[in-house]
């Protein structure tokens, strides 16, 4: 699907029993208000008050395409969840260009969009940070979010289509789970009916809600650096990235499968690391302590108001300590939170133990002792889900015990893996061009122009 020989994506931007949208404009012979749902496995889409097909039923079949007339028309798609199980989860009404096609998905509906690859990086630049961010960094970004886009398509390509995730190439499960552990990371090997999710899962994808707020911008640092990638090794480079590593960026292998790409390497996060002092060893457990506990220099270790409000959407702007955090819990506050939130009743929480950890100091296995068993959980995403009601900040984090249960001290935002949003931004605050903010995020790596 699409014009000009343009090279298209396809993202999944909602599942739910019905989503109710407005097609603004011409699609083919419809216009106005519908609302799509699943009967017998069939996408049936009906008509309200003032569209036109009102009242009857306008589509029913297995896969429901409507088409925009001219590129202007626009469609609006309502309570769409964004930061799915985060901490800033909520419902927004967003619009997109582009295709909308509806297909069945377990029971329910699902709207996915389509469009240029393009067209789909001005959105992704705008809704993973401010649109009137530096446009070194967003020149950064443009690359970053196209050569991980990319390098995902290209991986479902090569596995017919419909298995995109890494896990499935090299075939390693992404769970292992028996009575006494429990592995398991989350990459894409859930998306089969699309390229990728319009959520944190992928890259936040919220169509043209947000890029009007300063489209010029964001447009600008997508056309000077069009077509360009980064590579290594002659293929595209799965350019991942976070809010904030805490100092020390982290390995591929602590959050995903047992591989490591040169170009995502454990490095610290700054001009130069003082020469006196030894670069930390965060895989040590007692050096990790010491560096989460303390507060070191590092391009991500900002309280500049104006850097973060360029970096940060709106309700991104709502977490205040990021690059260092603590919460705390009861044994039986923990206890009842990893029940509810991973299904495992270990009882009252009697000790936290960190078995390994990454480069940043993020724990990709712990140890939960119970009073009713004891299990180990990882990687960090897993570690992370369960022990907050949304998710923890990161898995970089220090467990001390206390009276009553535990705080635990945390360092970084995020995964750590690849680009530091916030270190990047901080490095266009000072002068760097965006392919210096590249060669420090992505060691190694080249930039390439595909077309």
């Amino acid at each position: 699907m699409g014009t000009s020989g343009k090279k298209t994506i396809e993202v999944g931007i909602l599942s739910a029993p019905c989503i109710a949208f407005q097609l603004e404009g011409n699609f083919g012979p419809f216009a106005g208000a519908f609302e799509a749902t699943v009967q017998n496995g069939v996408v049936c889409v009906t008509g309200k008050e003032g569209s036109s097909h009102p009242g009857q039923q306008a589509v029913k079949a297995a896969r429901c395409i409507f088409e925009p007339s001219d590129e202007n028309m626009s469609f609006v798609l309502k309570d769409v969840v964004i930061g799915i199980e985060f901490h800033w989860e909520r419902k927004e009404d967003q619009r997109f260009k582009g295709a909308l096609v509806f297909v069945p998905e377990d029971g329910q509906v699902r709207a996915v969009n389509v469009l240029s690859v393009e067209d789909y990086l001005v959105s992704v630049i705008a809704s993973e940070m401010s649109a009137t961010s530096m446009p070194e960094y967003l020149k950064a970004h443009a690359v970053i979010s196209r050569s991980w886009v990319l390098s995902q398509m290209k991986k479902r390509e090569r596995a017919g289509g419909s298995a995109p995730a890494l896990c499935r190439e090299t075939a390693a499960p992404s769970e292992i789970r028996t009575d006494a552990e429990w592995i398991k990371w989350w990459d894409r090997e859930d998306h089969t009916l699309f390229d990728v999710c319009a959520d944190d899962h992928c890259q936040r994808y919220q169509g043209i809600t947000r890029p009007s707020q300063s489209l010029d911008n964001v447009s600008g640092a997508i056309k000077q650096t069009a077509g360009e990638v980064l590579t290594s090794d002659g293929e595209i480079c799965d350019a991942r990235f976070s809010k904030c590593c805490g100092g020390i960026m982290e390995r591929f292998s602590t959050c995903w499968e047992a591989v490591d790409p040169p170009y995502l390497q454990g490095k610290y996060d700054g001009e130069d690391f003082p020469a006196e002092i030894p670069l930390p060893d965060l895989t040590d457990h007692a050096q990790a302590e010491v560096w989460i506990e303390s507060t070191p220099p590092a391009f991500c270790n900002t309280d500049d108001t104006a850097v973060l409000s360029q970096v940060l959407n709106d309700y991104d702007q709502e977490t205040k300590a990021f690059y260092r955090w603590e919460v705390s819990y009861t044994s039986e506050e923990l206890g009842d939170l990893i029940k509810n939130r991973i299904g495992e009743d270990l009882g009252c929480i009697e000790d936290l133990i960190p078995l390994e950890r990454g480069s940043s100091g993020r724990i990709s296995k712990l140890k939960i002792i119970g009073s009713k068993r004891t299990l180990t959980i990882g990687k960090e995403l897993l570690i992370r889900k369960a022990l907050s009601p949304t998710h923890l900040y990161s898995s970089a984090f220090v467990p001390v015990k206390r009276s009553y249960g535990f705080v635990l001290y945390g360092a970084g935002w995020g995964h750590g893996v690849g680009l530091c949003q916030i270190g990047g931004a901080v490095m266009a605050s000072r002068g760097y061009s965006y392919k210096e903010i590249l060669a420090h995020y992505y060691p190694g790596s080249r930039i390439e122009k595909l077309y």
